[in-house]
């Protein structure tokens, strides 16, 4: 038995611009490692099976993530032998992800919530997991935050509407424009409580909007004075994204609940048996002599089952609200 490791793909592909040959690039063959976690798939000299039989898996790069695709690998190992198929780990991004799964370049898919939407959309893929971290506030959903210096002269009221009042004429740092927690939630907050019409409309409301490009730079943004607040996910406001002692300086001024967690989608072309020993063997790396191989892709610590359309429903709600397509 055999894994497959393909080496990483541009990270910054157009979802709709990514050529279906992304994931078909050079290749090289790995056999399959011993089943201890912090193993990493080796190159071997010879194949016995064709790629064309694997199942390939997409792992996005994230910021908090190292080394992913010596880890990615590794968990491909752990997956072709618990499922007595060769597998293939893919590292891209997640627009790339999602592409792959639209044509057929990918079977399985880490994907944030967003994307995964545009994956349903595209490809027909649907959810089956949900990434859990010990940070998240929910046992699959975590908060969106709005974070001040802990001296800031901003506090939190008895409403949201009063707490973000409070925000008008302030310097506001957003992570990114596609950001869940760190734009799409806040700005539909925004919405709902009257301050602005839309997301094209947050200079009327904020003295200033700036994009850090991620967590640590938004936060960054705070520390440093370039902004008054910021707009993050509640994992954000620890290591590896700031220190701790940075962390200390900082507070949460208000708190967005119900933001899904990432999770795992699997293609629809996939069958339902092989589809239910996927998921099986994700499962496992719940278990103790496994765990290191989920913990060290992104930080999570265990993998549940979740219902597709009921995870996914407060990010629909909240693109429909600021009025964004997936």
């Amino acid at each position: 038995m055999q894994v497959k490791v393909v080496k990483a793909i541009a990270p910054h592909l157009a979802l709709l611009g990514l050529t279906i040959g992304a994931f078909g690039c050079s290749q090289e063959t790995a056999t399959n490692t011993p089943s201890s976690p912090d193993a990493v798939a080796t190159p071997a000299a010879n194949t016995t099976q064709s790629a064309g039989n694997a199942i390939k898996v997409a792992f996005p790069s994230r910021s908090d993530s190292t080394d992913l695709q010596n880890k990615a690998n590794a968990v491909a190992a752990y997956l072709s032998k618990e499922i007595g198929s060769p597998v293939e780990a893919v590292v891209g991004d997640d627009s790339a992800a999602v592409e792959a799964l639209r044509a057929n370049q990918a079977d399985v898919a880490f994907l944030s919530s967003r994307p995964a939407i545009k994956a349903e959309q595209l490809a027909g893929a649907n959810l089956y997991l949900a990434e859990v971290r010990p940070s998240y506030s929910g046992k699959q959903t975590y908060n969106s935050v709005f974070i001040v210096p802990k001296d800031s002269p901003l506090q939190s009221k008895g409403s949201a509407k009063e707490t973000l009042q409070q925000l008008k004429g302030k310097k506001m740092a957003f992570t990114s424009p596609t950001s869940g927690s760190g734009f799409i939630f806040p700005v539909s907050e925004l919405v709902k409580q009257g301050f602005v019409p839309n997301r094209d409309k947050l200079d009327g409301f904020f003295g200033q909007v700036s994009y850090g490009g991620n967590y640590s730079k938004a936060l960054q943004a705070v520390l440093r004075g370039q902004a008054e607040v910021a707009a993050v996910s509640e994992y954000a406001l620890q290591p590896p994204y700031i220190t701790a002692e940075e962390g200390k300086k900082l507070r949460v001024l208000h708190a967005i609940p119900n933001v899904p967690a990432h999770g795992i989608a699997i293609d629809d072309d996939v069958p339902a048996e092989k589809r239910d020993k996927i998921v099986n063997a994700l499962l496992k790396l719940n278990q103790k002599e496994n765990n290191k191989l989920l913990s060290g892709l992104y930080n999570s610590t265990e993998l549940v089952k979740v219902d597709h359309k009921t995870h996914l429903q407060g990010m629909r709600e909240a693109l429909k609200t600021v009025a964004i397509d997936p």
